[in-house]
């Protein structure tokens, strides 16, 4: 099958290098000569520096390389088996690539749309034959990431389905099948990773030090939150925030935070901007975090009560299955352990009632329990996971 890749940014130069290293015949399409030379020269660069690590031979790369070529016609792609869009997150323009390339390829091609935020059940809406479109989502950068959430849309075709899920397994990647809800697993139970320790800090409870030690010296995740807002950008990861907050009718769970936003307004972007919650100029200091290890537990039980909530909500809502949804947590986004076995490790009764002393301290509705949680914990059962 010849795959077709729309755009060669970042994540579609990564998904046409995954397809080719898988044996496909690829195609890059963009309007942009200079950006599809780019593409192409950065991918010879990558290839020759995995041939230095051992990870291919000579031939392997050029092989790889020979596979891929590079188009500036949607008529181009009309041989495709398999088209991924990979373009600006704007609705209109996807719409308008997607109902021109249907005009050019085969009746049985795939149309697929790597999107983070958007509708698939309105993305296929904007081509004829919508039982033949569906989300695949990839985490960034595409070749090493393990994890590809697939996402059906209300219209897509089982046999579609399945199809799409068995070629992104023979990619060698972890797949789970996600219903179309805004965020799909990861970005809608990671939410409270970040705004819980927001929260946190702006109540003044813990400064960004504290809390990025604690999740990673008592919790065991690769960053903190801070560092992680950082390493995105806070641009980037307040308005994913904003978006799943509009998405999900202004649910108080994914109220985004101030604190972010006037770090965003200021210019203070994280990595990128060299400031953001740290900063990262050339002899900055680094800020020494409270190691009280009674405050610390403090810090990581309400957020990974938190996160634990969300993930048993997004089984709650059928969005997915208690094994994917702690794939797609371990795979997408490195979690120690996947929420739903953490929560039956801990005891669901014990994060129950750390949720409702919270939901009791605050009366907010960012803390109200997720049903399948309590229900569980009443009835002394656990997550099957």
């Amino acid at each position: 099958m010849i795959v077709g890749v729309i755009g060669c940014g970042t994540m579609g130069s990564g998904i046409a290098q995954l397809a080719a290293t898988a044996n496909h015949e690829v195609k890059v399409f963009d309007t942009n000569e200079m950006a599809l030379n780019s593409s192409k020269e950065k991918l010879a660069k990558v290839m020759s520096r995995l041939v230095e690590k051992g990870k291919y031979s000579e031939e392997e790369s050029r092989q790889i390389q020979d596979r891929i070529s590079y188009v500036n016609s949607l008529r181009d792609l009309a041989s495709c088996g398999l088209v991924i869009e990979a373009i600006i997150e704007d609705l209109g323009i996807k719409s308008k690539v997607f109902s021109e390339l249907e005009s050019y390829v085969a009746d049985d091609c795939i149309i697929a749309s790597n999107t983070s935020s958007l509708s698939i059940t309105s993305l296929a809406a904007s081509i004829r034959n919508s039982e033949r479109f569906i989300g695949i989502h990839f985490f960034n950068p595409a070749p090493l990431m393990r994890l590809v959430e697939v996402i059906p849309a209300i219209q897509t075709n089982i046999r579609v389905l399945e199809k799409t899920k068995t070629t992104i397994a023979n990619w060698r990647k972890v797949v789970v099948q996600v219903k179309d809800t805004p965020g799909f697993i990861v970005n809608k139970v990671a939410r409270p990773f970040y705004g819980e320790a927001l929260r946190i800090y702006e109540e003044g409870i813990a400064d960004t030090a504290t809390i990025d030690w604690a999740m990673k010296e008592l919790a065991g995740f690769r960053m903190g939150p801070f560092e992680l807002m950082d390493f995105i950008g806070n641009d980037v990861n307040y308005a994913v925030t904003e978006t799943v907050f509009k998405a999900f009718y202004y649910d108080g769970r994914y109220k985004p935070a101030f604190a972010q936003k006037r770090l965003a307004e200021a210019g203070y972007l994280g990595r990128k901007s060299g400031r953001g919650y740290y900063d990262y100029s050339e002899g900055a200091s680094i800020p020494e975090p409270n190691r009280d290890q009674e405050l610390g537990r403090r810090i990581v039980d309400r957020i990974v009560y938190m996160l634990i909530n969300e993930a048993a909500d997004t089984l709650h809502l059928n969005i997915a299955s208690a094994e994917d949804i702690d794939l797609a947590m371990t795979n997408g986004v490195n979690y120690p352990k996947g929420l739903l076995a953490w929560a039956n490790e801990l005891g669901l009764n014990k994060v129950v009632d750390g949720l409702d002393q919270l939901f009791q301290e605050y009366h907010e509705e960012r803390y109200r329990c997720s049903p399948i949680l309590r229900k569980l914990a009443a009835e002394g059962e656990k997550f099957k996971v």
